[in-house]
């Protein structure tokens, strides 16, 4: 889960796998696979970036339980 910033500035979760696009224009906003749509205060490079972030979490804890369970 990524925690992203609605614009009255309540936090949420989203799993970034479930976000079908993105549109800034000039909110950034959240089109879901699901059909919801989340307008957030996060600009279009932090949400990549955060994306970005999650998946290398990732694939860091798949590694680490890898290693763990040759160990």
């Amino acid at each position: 889960m990524i925690i992203v910033t609605r614009l009255d500035r309540s936090r949420f979760g989203v799993n970034p796998d479930l976000i079908e696009r993105v549109h800034a224009s000039p909110d950034t906003t959240l089109h879901m696979v699901d059909g919801n749509v989340y307008v957030i205060a996060e600009s279009l490079g932090t949400l990549v970036d955060l994306i970005v972030a999650y998946r290398a979490r990732v694939l860091q804890e798949a590694d680490a339980m890898i290693r763990k369970a040759v160990d």
